[in-house]
């Protein structure tokens, strides 16, 4: 039988492995000439002589496998390199769905020579028939000596693994900090989308409550004189009250606003106003004085009373709810704008940057984790605009201020400062945390190096930032000591040396 067809004919039925669920070597060895055949399907072969695949297919370990075979398993020591002939190998970790790796056929994965790859980071298992070849981690120095060319082979492949992993690495860096952003964004709209939603859906029941109460003023047919007068006392009373809504917000003390409500409560019931409970708190939160509220039982009847007071709170009221729908919605609208700054959303890659409002753009974003967090800022206001790749420039904000809240776990002082340095634009981060470790400083830009728990870093933020800072002509330092940390940035304000 000819060569082609003895491969073709492998290929179809491969043999069954000795132990089952596990690849294995076949109860029946290929020839010789058919293993070469396969290997002349390796890419990174390409150009070898008949005598260098004569020596691999001699020197290599058949192993076959059906479906769903077991080719390694996840920790255990990597001791081969492979090429696959047939079929496919899905790496996934236990208890996962996410397939790490795919090998297929025509590749050379494994241990290669000058890897450090020690053990599978995961299960290695076959999608179809599978039918591959191991050369031992022992004979790579006979390997190299043998084909010289592997060297460079072997090198090429490790970069491309290299570049790979990276990349995947790169990409779950951004998912992560996306889902983070994600995660700061949703809290801060829930709370003025929430206040907006009550105060919405109890709007309709209070609107018909203040129409009743109307209503029932009308039917009362006051004279002339009494109802100019109540007209002159609301007008009166709103000018008096037009301070309240210039007052700083979370300025009122709620052990202040019990108190008023009590005595309001005491000063309605005195003047026989039926359920004085359901008025109070309406009054309690403006700054209707009491003797606002004498004036207007001089100026109406004690059987007025009840109804002009009851009138005047649901009105109020009505207001304050009005009052809450404006304010988150204007929130709301705020947040997106942000974010729209953020992101630099239809604008062109690169901008006129305003470095001060790029940083509080970017503190916008961590809005929900600043409530313990002192924030103090320091911005030069004659500081130029750097020309630069606006949303690449918020990534190397954003990487920083989580760094200082993650160091101070949210607690301490932040501090952000632009000035000009020279021809340069300065950036500085400062955070209260307890400072890096002087043996870390040397280390903390490269890749994948993080002082964080595992599962918390991936050790590529300050990696990004520092490509990101290079990419602009720029230059990121750090100097750190206990209660003091600060990562400054330097930007060139020359757009013809920034490019």
């Amino acid at each position: 039988m000819a060569t082609a067809d003895l491969y073709e004919s492998q290929l179809q039925t491969p043999p069954v492995p000795q132990v089952d669920q596990f690849a294995g070597r076949p109860a029946v060895p290929t020839p010789i000439p058919e293993i070469v055949a396969g290997l002349r399907t390796i890419t990174p072969l390409d150009g070898l002589t008949e005598e260098e695949y004569t020596w691999l297919a001699t020197n290599g370990t058949e192993r076959v496998g059906g479906d769903r075979s077991i080719v390694f398993q996840e920790n255990e020591p990597a001791i081969n390199m492979n090429f696959i002939l047939q079929g496919e190998v899905q790496v996934r970790r236990r208890h996962s769905n996410q397939a790490l790796f795919i090998g297929r056929a025509g590749a050379m994965t494994g241990k290669l020579p000058f890897s450090r790859m020690k053990n599978y980071g995961g299960e290695g298992y076959s999608v179809g028939p599978v039918w591959a070849i191991d050369i031992p981690e022992s004979l790579f120095p006979e390997m190299l000596a043998a084909i010289p060319s592997m060297a460079q082979r072997c090198v090429s492949a490790l970069l491309d693994r290299v570049r790979e992993v990276t990349r995947i690495e790169q990409q779950s860096e951004k998912l992560n900090a996306l889902g983070k952003l994600a995660a700061n964004l949703a809290h801060e709209l829930n709370n003025p989308a929430s206040a907006a939603q009550r105060s919405a859906a109890s709007l309709f029941g209070e609107l018909r409550e203040y129409g009743e109460q109307k209503y029932s003023m009308g039917k009362l047919c006051l004279p002339d004189e009494t109802t100019e007068k109540y007209r002159d006392w609301i007008k009166n009373a709103r000018a008096r009250m037009s301070a309240y809504s210039n007052l700083p917000k979370g300025s009122q003390n709620p052990l202040a606003n019990a108190d008023r409500e009590e005595m309001l409560v005491q000063w309605l019931t005195a003047h026989n106003i039926p359920n004085p409970w359901t008025i109070a708190p309406a009054l309690a939160e403006t700054t209707l004085a009491f003797d606002l509220l004498d004036e207007l039982a001089t100026i109406v009847t004690p059987e007025v009373l009840p109804i002009a007071v009851a009138t005047i709170a649901s009105s109020l009221r009505v207001e304050r709810m009005a009052e809450t729908v404006v304010d988150s919605t204007v929130r709301i609208f705020d947040l997106i704008s942000a974010i729209k700054d953020y992101s630099y959303m239809d604008q062109a890659p690169i901008q006129e940057v305003d470095l001060a409002q790029s940083l509080e753009n970017t503190l916008v974003m961590f809005n929900s984790r600043l409530r313990n967090v002192k924030v103090e800022l320091e911005f030069d206001p004659e500081l130029e605009s750097v020309s630069a790749y606006g949303s690449e420039l918020n990534q190397v904000w954003t990487a920083l201020i989580e760094n200082a809240l993650d160091s101070m776990s949210d607690m301490g002082t932040l501090r952000l400062r632009t000035h000009k340095s020279g021809q340069m634009a300065l950036v500085e981060v400062w955070d209260s945390g307890p400072g890096i470790e002087a043996e870390d400083r040397s280390r903390i830009f490269e890749p994948f190096f993080t002082t964080k728990a595992p599962g918390r870093g991936l050790g590529l933020g300050l990696d990004t930032v520092q490509r990101i800072v290079n990419k602009h002509s720029g230059f990121v330092t750090v100097d750190s000591k206990p209660g003091a940390t600060c990562f400054q940035v330097r930007l060139p304000l020359d757009r013809l040396q920034a490019y």
